[in-house]
């Protein structure tokens, strides 16, 4: 719609020029300078109440059209300012129920890690382990004792 107002807008523009143009000036034959009489292409009385109409309606379609187009163009501006208040919105929303997550998802590690804390350890060490070597300390082994290699004779 509006590329349709904007195309009939600039066609009334240049026939407004024109007929604005055409008119014949205030101050006495400038067009006749020119070689032009206005009384041989609009008949024997003149260009005057024909030019003067004409002037007039495409000034009337001029400001109307000026008017719709800067009153489609706010109105879509209106537009686009309402759906980015709606995307700012939604986006303020999307932030809240992130941090409602995160407090959620914290809140159920904290009561994870105080219930395993009760129970015993996962990994208790391991009754079967290597004896110490002498010299060694005497200190219980960090991994489970893996059996050694048998020695072939």
């Amino acid at each position: 719609m509006i590329t349709f107002l904007t195309v009939i807008y600039v066609i009334v523009c240049v026939f407004l020029i024109l007929v604005v143009l055409l008119q014949a000036g205030r101050g006495g034959g400038m067009g006749a300078a020119f070689g032009g009489s206005s009384q041989t292409v609009f008949g024997g009385a003149g260009a005057g109440n024909f030019l003067t109409r004409l002037t007039v309606v495409m000034a009337v379609l001029f400001m109307v059209l000026s008017a719709s187009l800067a009153y489609k163009s706010s109105s879509s501006d209106k537009a686009l300012e309402n759906a980015d208040r709606a995307i700012k919105l939604r986006e303020e929303a999307r932030k809240l129920s992130d941090k409602d997550k995160k407090a959620a998802a914290s809140d159920s590690k904290a009561a994870q890690s105080s219930s395993t804390s009760e129970q015993p350890a996962a990994n208790p060490p391991a009754e079967n382990a290597a004896p110490a070597a002498e010299g060694a300390p005497a200190e219980a082994p960090s991994q489970p004792a893996q059996e050694a290699p048998a020695e072939t004779p």
